[in-house]
C-alpha cells in the first residue's frame, strides 16, 4: 500500500484536511512520519485505523471513546470489523423501512397517499419515536404543529433545499470554530442559521436561545453537529445565545 500525503488522504477518505489536523492533535490518528519539511505521511497502518475511526463515528461514537478503543491493546480489528458489519446490516433494514416512510410521506405531501398519522414514524425505533413527539411537544407546544403545517405547504424540491442549506450552514460553522463566537464571520453564519430555522417556526431570542442549549443537552442533537467537527455543537450554543441576546433581543423600555 502507498503513502498518502495530508491532502492525499483527505481526497482519498473524503474527509477534511482540517479533521485529520484535528485527529492528530488529539492523538487520534497519528502519521507516520513527517518530511523534512514537516509534512505529515500516512501509511497503511495509519489507513486502516482511520477506516475504524469512520466506523465508529457512524455508529455516533464520541472521538476520546474512539481513541480509547482503538488504543486497548485488546483490541482486535478484525472482532471489531464483524461487529460493524452487524450493526451496519441492522442499520441497512431499518434504513429501508425509513426510505418507505420518506416515499410514503413525500407523497402524503403530494396529496397522492392517503397516510395514518402514526405511518410518520414507521421505521424510527418506538420509544426513539415517542420520545421526539414528547419533547417536541413539550418544548414547543403549538409550534410543533405550527411547523407541521408549514412543511405540509412546501414542495419535495423546498424540502430538498432547506435540507441541503442546514448542512451547508453546519459545515461552514466547523470552519469558523477557531474564531470568537461573536465576531462578525460567525455572527453572519448564525444568522443564517437562524433564518434556516425560521423555515420550521417562528424563532424569537429566548426560543432561540433555548434550541442552542438543547443542540448541546439533546444526544442526537450533539451528534448531527459534532460529526462535522468535534465540539461544534457546544460552539454553536454559545453562538446562538450571543446571538439571541445581541441581535435578536429587542431592547428594553426604559
Amino acid at each position: 500500500m502507498r503513502e498518502y500525503t495530508v491532502k492525499q488522504l483527505a481526497r482519498l477518505a473524503g474527509v477534511s484536511i482540517r479533521t485529520l489536523h484535528h485527529y492528530d492533535q488529539i492523538r487520534l490518528l497519528r502519521p507516520k512520519t513527517r518530511t523534512a519539511g514537516g509534512y505529515r505521511v500516512y501509511g497503511e497502518a495509519e489507513l486502516l485505523r482511520l477506516q475504524q475511526i469512520l466506523f465508529y463515528r457512524e455508529l455516533g461514537v464520541p472521538l476520546e471513546e474512539i481513541r480509547d478503543i482503538l488504543d486497548d491493546p485488546a483490541f482486535d480489528p478484525v472482532a471489531a470489523l464483524h461487529a460493524h458489519r452487524e450493526r451496519l446490516q441492522a442499520r441497512v433494514e431499518t434504513l429501508t423501512r425509513l426510505l418507505e416512510t420518506v416515499d410514503a410521506t413525500i407523497a402524503r405531501y403530494k396529496g397522492e397517499h392517503e397516510m395514518d398519522d402514526h405511518e410518520l414514524y414507521a421505521g424510527f425505533p418506538k420509544e426513539t419515536a415517542e420520545r421526539y413527539r414528547r419533547e417536541a411537544q413539550q418544548l414547543y407546544g403549538e409550534r410543533v404543529a405550527e411547523s407541521e403545517r408549514r412543511l405540509k405547504r412546501l414542495g419535495k424540491e423546498k424540502l430538498a433545499e432547506i435540507r441541503q442549506e442546514g448542512e451547508e450552514v453546519a459545515r461552514l460553522l466547523a470552519e469558523v470554530m477557531d474564531q470568537p463566537v461573536e465576531s462578525d464571520e460567525v455572527q453572519a453564519l448564525v444568522a443564517r442559521h437562524h433564518r434556516w430555522i425560521e423555515n420550521f417556526y417562528p424563532a424569537p431570542a429566548e426560543l432561540y436561545e433555548g434550541l442552542g442549549k438543547l443542540y448541546v443537552s439533546n444526544p442526537e442533537f450533539r451528534a448531527y453537529y459534532d460529526r462535522h467537527r468535534e465540539g461544534l455543537a457546544a460552539f454553536l450554543c454559545e453562538a446562538m445565545v450571543c446571538h439571541a441576546r445581541t441581535r435578536l433581543a429587542k431592547p428594553q423600555d426604559e
